[in-house]
């Protein structure tokens, strides 16, 4: 069975959202930070840099969100990629690496700043600086985005749960997105899909 190893509203839950639109068979199971699990023995030894989320399959082990949900589905559900080398693919390569590298790079840059790096050396200037890149990524990302339903075409694709993630990440960081991305963030937050994976994280920080 197809194991995930994540922590609540973290980038794990990118992967809880796509296995549980895939409907295949998968268990959670809760990296306690508060606790020192990401440094025990056993987790390093799968994810050598303490970090979530990692994904056990069938003997693969798969780290980084954006790595683990292509590998999903390409293995169990084709249907949420375009077809290789075709301009959709082309487009959906490129919004997969605006989103990791653009759109989320200043977001991770607040919060390292805020509260993930080790308070002696965080620069406060920072904060700044990554709510200026932001702002400038988020226009391109309203510039680009579709007048369809999703971002290619009119199937959810590993794309959209990225940028979904990405901008509920925004939202939560206090930033104001433009009036089309947060009708497109409301809109594939509300994926029954997306509510199972949260309910289950949520379940699983509650019973350990």
């Amino acid at each position: 069975m197809i194991t995930l190893y994540g922590y609540p509203r973290t980038r794990s839950l990118r992967v809880s959202w796509l296995l549980e639109e895939l409907g295949i068979e998968w268990q959670y199971r809760l990296v306690n930070f508060a606790k020192g699990e990401h440094k025990s023995t056993d987790y390093l030894a799968l994810c050598p840099q303490g970090k979530v989320p990692t994904l056990f399959d069938e003997g693969i082990v798969v780290t980084e969100s954006a790595a683990i949900c292509l590998y999903l589905a390409e293995k169990y559900g084709q249907h949420w990629l375009p077809e290789p080398a075709t301009a959709e693919s082309a487009k959906h390569l490129e919004w997969l690496s605006f989103i990791i590298t653009e759109l989320e790079q200043p977001l991770w840059s607040m919060g390292k700043h805020k509260f993930a790096l080790p308070e002696q050396i965080r620069l406060p200037e920072m904060i700044s600086v990554a709510n200026w890149e932001f702002k400038k990524s988020v226009q391109t990302a309203e510039a680009w985005l579709p007048d369809s339903d999703f971002l290619i075409g009119n199937f959810p694709t590993v794309a959209d749960i990225l940028l979904t993630h990405t901008l509920n990440w925004a939202v939560k960081f206090e930033q104001k997105l433009p009036l089309r991305l947060e009708q497109y963030r409301q809109r594939l937050s509300r994926r029954p899909a997306l509510l199972r994976a949260l309910n289950q994280e949520q379940q699983a920080l509650a019973d350990n």
